[in-house]
């Protein structure tokens, strides 16, 4: 029988395993949950602008000079230059 560790799903999929469990029974229902897992892509493309900030701050942060604290900070785009503000709850 096929074991899956259903501490990493998401709530999505673990709602699908347990409505295939439910509805075919236990050991087809994992089996096919299992199939379908595996054919379903790594996730999101990820994002060239997030990419290109994480390239340019991260040696700052290893160099020391540079903390982003708890909450982190929002950046957007004013006119002719970028606003980076504390994040708000």
């Amino acid at each position: 029988m096929t074991q899956i560790d259903e501490s990493t799903l998401t709530k999505g999929q673990l709602r699908k395993l347990t409505a295939l469990r439910k509805s075919v029974g236990e050991e087809v229902g994992t089996r096919a949950f299992a199939e379908w897992l595996g054919s379903q892509g790594s996730g999101q493309e990820p994002d060239g602008n997030a990419a290109m900030i994480v390239d340019t701050l991260w040696p700052l942060v290893q160099a020391g000079t540079l903390a982003i604290p708890r909450g982190g900070y929002r950046i957007r785009r004013g006119r002719g230059r970028i606003i980076v503000e504390a994040a708000k709850p």
